[in-house]
């Protein structure tokens, strides 16, 4: 009664409760025209009557509905289906977000709700997860589905379509569709079997590289997915999402890793987040995964595996990850490095990650704009003014000037969660570090001394006072 009353509800989670008591909330929500979310939880027994009840609600047209959950063992099968179906058609067009999650849905009600779903032309949000989508009928569901969405593609942003047995055919039919779904920003298929689906990832590859697609966020844990299916999907994957969830893929190996690997140190590359935990990995993969990391200007965190759940990496598999954010071997390769990842995420082991790894993780992240100045002023104590000599005195002022755009690297702080890590990012005086730009410009002039006393009246002359007269120089 006190439901009915309200004219300020907007939101209602109905969970865990009898036929009769979900029957009694239903039938007072019929009053609340201003309800725009309802909630419909785990465990409730809903019975023929309580669905007859919701079809009132939704068919009425009272409840201009913008978001609707239906979850976790709520028994509907295809008699709630077809219940649901025709409440749908009573508020399909302010319908924004519908989720039905484990209702123990199969392919012959997907059928009836893929019809309703076809008046929902506003649907943003469509979940359909963990129903019973025999795998005998997985190309039919598949292809009822794609109709579906080829009616409604246009206003979808996010399609969930988790362990539904999709497999090889199933998906390739559901990529046809997706060339609807122009719009799309989010997409998950994830505890679906592509064991064997190499070219159904393939055209799903294809379908990232079109011009008109622009998805955000693919989601494929738990998929079965091998070496073969990897190198069918990175291509695209990688071209066009930011963030690329691949986690407990356990057939996937170094080999596959690779062809990663080649993607993400493509310019091309897009992927800001990669998620790879349950995948196993050891030296050989780290190293791989590294050589990606040097020509990769996107990727900003990285998901590893615990190190005690299948990841053996020793100090070589580390030594090619640091080499990789900072290498040493020449101020040019130091500058070529990559100055963008800034999380490696292993769950509950964040403190095996190396001291100098997790150093060049935080300077990435914090200090963007001066990064690749402080790696080399990190690494490199005397700089070799050799190389620049070819350019001749006209270079001068810009060794200087890079030296005084370095000059922020010693007050630079990088902060970590323990207070007694905090430290400077160069733990050098302002004597110290003038003294190295003082050595850099002494090599410069000694490397082309005949050069300096050539254009010694220029460089006197060069210096004036206030009222445009060359100033006096002590010349001895």
């Amino acid at each position: 009664e006190g439901i009915a009353r309200s004219k300020s509800i907007r939101y209602i989670k109905i969970n865990n409760l009898s036929n009769d008591g979900f029957t009694s909330i239903v039938r007072a929500l019929g009053s609340l025209s201003q309800l725009e979310e309802l909630t419909i939880g785990e465990i409730n027994n809903v019975g023929p009557d309580g669905w007859s009840h919701l079809l009132s609600l939704l068919g009425s047209g009272v409840c201009k509905l913008k978001m609707f959950h239906l979850y976790r063992n709520n028994y509907m099968g295809n008699e709630g289906v077809d219940v649901l179906s025709n409440g749908l058609r009573g508020i399909g067009s302010s319908l924004k977000e519908l989720v039905l999650e484990d209702n123990s849905i199969d392919s012959g009600g997907l059928s009836t709700l893929v019809e309703a779903l076809q008046t929902c032309t506003s649907l943003e949000t469509l979940v359909i997860s963990y129903n019973d989508f025999s795998s005998a009928a997985t190309v039919t569901g598949m292809g009822v589905l794609s109709n579906g969405l080829r009616a409604i593609g246009s206003s979808l942003n996010k399609l969930v379509l988790n362990a539904i047995r999709i497999g090889n055919e199933g998906l390739s039919t559901l990529v046809e569709a997706l060339a609807n779904c122009t719009g799309l920003k989010i997409l998950s298929l994830s505890h679906n079997d592509f064991s064997s689906a190499t070219a159904g990832l393939g055209s799903l590859s294809d379908w990232l590289l079109r011009d008109e697609v622009n998805l955000n966020e693919l989601d494929l844990e738990y998929c079965g997915i091998n070496d073969g299916g990897l190198h069918a999907l990175v291509g695209g994957a990688t071209n066009q999402c930011r963030e690329l969830n691949l986690q407990r893929n356990e057939s996937i190996t170094t080999l596959g890793l690779s062809y990663l690997s080649n993607s993400i140190r493509s310019n091309s590359c897009r992927v800001e987040f990669l998620g790879l935990k349950g995948i196993p990995i050891g030296d050989d993969a780290m190293e791989v995964l590294a050589q990606g990391l040097v020509g990769n200007q996107s990727l900003r965190s990285l998901g590893l595996e615990e190190l005690d759940n299948g990841m053996t990496v020793t100090s070589a598999g580390w030594v090619a990850f640091s080499t990789a954010l900072c290498d040493t071997s020449s101020v040019n390769s130091t500058y070529l490095s990559n100055h963008t990842i800034h999380h490696i995420c292993i769950e509950d082991d964040e403190e095996t990650i190396p001291r100098d790894i997790s150093l060049y993780l935080q300077l990435n992240k914090e200090h963007p704009q001066y990064v690749a100045r402080c790696k080399i002023i990190m690494s490199h104590r005397h700089l070799d003014m050799t190389p620049l000599l070819h350019w001749g005195l006209k270079f001068l002022p810009l060794a200087v000037a890079w030296f005084e755009r370095s000059k922020p690297c010693t007050t630079l702080i990088i902060y970590d969660e323990d207070p007694d890590l905090r430290r400077r990012v160069l733990n050098e005086s302002d004597e110290a570090f003038e003294s190295r730009k003082l050595t850099a410009m002494y090599e410069f002039v000694r490397g082309m001394p005949m050069e300096v006393m050539k254009r010694r009246k220029k460089l006197i002359e060069s210096v004036c006072d206030d009222n445009g007269e060359i100033a006096r120089i002590d010349e001895r």
